[in-house]
């Protein structure tokens, strides 16, 4: 029996998989897009709302959501054991904050938060931890993904960065 076979044109990634360089100046593992964009200032362009010497917050470039973000160690690691304590605490204060920004900016109905860790966990970048927090609305799953397998978001990434920025003004002094 065969099977249709779906082709995604994916032009953007030749430069990926050109690219045979392993590190970055900085010694982090070049081919982590979390890692290339962890040292980055905030901006549209990288959706990155939030960085220190300890952690990031972004947006999901391919959100499940409108709002979800992802809270990340910048240290490039599967492990959470790999985290030193003061780490791991301070991104679970980000991931506190993350909801409670939400919260005051669009009110959801409720949230998923969580971490895939490791392939055989769902980790689709399992090399660097995240954690997702992911914005629910009463209504915001309909017959579409089942049907035509496709996600149908109400509202661009840009809006929601631009409603969401000025609120990680003092996004340090949460931590």
């Amino acid at each position: 029996m065969s099977q249709k076979l779906d082709r995604i044109w994916a032009p953007w990634r030749l430069e990926y998989i050109q690219d045979n360089h392993s590190t970055t100046k900085s010694g982090l593992p070049k081919d982590c897009v979390f890692c290339k964009i962890a040292p980055e200032n905030p901006s549209m362009t990288n959706l990155v709302l939030f960085g220190d010497d300890d952690i990031f917050v972004i947006m999901n470039k391919f959100p499940y959501n409108p709002y979800h973000l992802m809270v990340l160690p910048k240290i490039h690691t599967g492990e959470i054991t790999d985290l030193p304590t003061n780490v791991w605490q301070k991104l679970n204060l980000a991931t506190h904050a993350c909801v409670d920004l939400i919260k005051q900016t669009v009110s959801p109905h409720g949230f998923n938060l969580g971490m895939n860790i490791g392939e055989a966990g769902g980790a689709g970048i399992a090399p660097h931890l995240h954690m997702h927090v992911i914005p629910r609305w009463r209504g915001d799953t309909n017959f579409m993904p089942l049907i035509a397998e496709t996600k149908a978001l109400p509202t661009h990434n840009e809006t929601v960065y631009n409603a969401l920025m000025p609120k990680f003004e003092h996004f340090a002094d949460r931590l």
